[in-house]
């Protein structure tokens, strides 16, 4: 099992993408035959590993004129045509658009699918069509990855029996790194401004921390997602009169040198699978605020008051009184940070790979043995 093809919708910089991303590479210097089938090229995307090979099996000129129905038959046929050609050992979907499309191009293929779930499935695999879908595609599934049990609870009994949870990989720049032995007064967020990652809730919790401690300022990294998140905090910032104390830094190629010497990082997220940038911030130390959001990705890395405090979701309260506490408590502050660098082991892009390559040989040869 020397050939495996990923497919996904696009590596634009988000969470499943950047998993992508580090896996594909990480298969590559094993070894192993690397595609990455994408259906468009994003505007601000990952590199890859140089020995992966990036094919675009999306819709060509003359299919973008199609109507919409004919459209979702071109791209199943886009990616059939390119399995058939390819002749991978195991492809493997990311996110749910990519997920229904990997299975069903598949059908009639002796070709095992592993699917991931990457998002909250309580209003992403939800939908009428999600309800026809899932009892018919999802059956068909060698296996599927799930980040955390809320995650895998939501789906059916037969994609759960055959289902395993594995972290995200940290990025190994975060790792390693020592911990400070001065921290500025700072607050440190990063993620792409995007509606339920809930920044405009962290700026209003940072202007009552500000009231009680005005020396210190809030930055906040990561790009603009375009769906009017950034234009709401400028507008946010400007009501509250915050221009001097809340920062909106834009993108960072260097976040694990920006961020490390901060007093804490704060998340605010309404939901979202497994955080990239907070199991970063936990691999640089740094003492963490997080709302406990859906589906448990938080939860599922941080123990309250033991390696960073989890408060309720959309409790700006909560989370200013969390802020306040860690800027005021700095031994507690410390301690935490202390116990959180202990992620980086956990979720090291070199242990993340050996479990989903166990995983991979595990499925392939159930599969295999299934289909003789």
């Amino acid at each position: 099992m020397k050939r495996i093809v990923f497919h996904l919708n696009c590596l634009e910089r988000g969470g499943a993408e950047r998993v992508v991303a580090t896996l594909s590479g990480q298969f590559a210097e094993h070894g192993y035959e690397v595609y990455i089938a994408t259906e468009w090229q994003g505007e601000d995307e990952y590199e890859i590993h140089p020995q992966v090979k990036r094919v675009h099996v999306g819709l060509n000129k003359k299919q973008e004129q199609h109507n919409r129905i004919l459209k979702f038959v071109d791209r199943i046929i886009n990616l059939r045509h390119f399995l058939q050609k390819v002749k991978p050992d195991i492809v493997i979907a990311f996110a749910r658009k990519a997920n229904y499309r990997a299975l069903t191009a598949t059908i009639g293929m002796k070709m095992p699918v592993l699917i991931s779930v990457r998002i909250n499935p309580i209003g992403y695999y939800d939908f009428w069509s999600d309800k026809i879908q899932i009892p018919l595609l999802f059956r068909r599934a060698a296996g599927c990855v799930f980040q955390t049990p809320q995650q895998r609870d939501f789906f059916p009994k037969d994609v759960r029996k055959n289902s395993r949870i594995i972290l995200n990989p940290i990025d190994e720049r975060f790792i390693g790194n020592e911990i400070p032995k001065k921290r500025e007064n700072v607050v440190v967020h990063s993620g792409r401004l995007v509606d339920f990652k809930n920044q405009c809730l962290l700026v209003r919790a940072f202007a009552m921390v500000h009231q009680i401690h005005p020396d210190y300022i809030l930055r906040i990294y990561g790009p603009d997602s375009f769906d009017g998140t950034k234009q709401q905090l400028e507008e946010l910032i400007c009501r509250l009169h915050a221009e001097e104390y809340v920062q909106l830094m834009g993108s960072s190629s260097t976040l694990e040198k920006d961020m490390r010497c901060a007093a804490l990082a704060a998340f605010a997220s309404d939901y979202e699978g497994m955080p990239n940038v907070l199991l970063e911030a936990m691999a640089l130390g740094l003492p963490i605020v997080s709302t406990d959001c859906p589906p448990g990705g938080p939860r599922m890395v941080i123990k309250h008051e033991e390696n960073g405090l989890l408060v309720p979701v959309g409790d700006k309260n909560a989370l200013a009184a969390a802020i306040n506490r860690l800027i005021e408590d700095r031994k507690l502050a410390e301690q935490l940070g202390r116990n959180a660098v202990r992620i980086g082991q956990m979720a090291s892009p070199e242990h993340i790979f050996g479990e989903w390559e166990d995983y991979i040989k595990q499925i392939t040869r159930n599969y295999r043995e299934r289909t003789r």
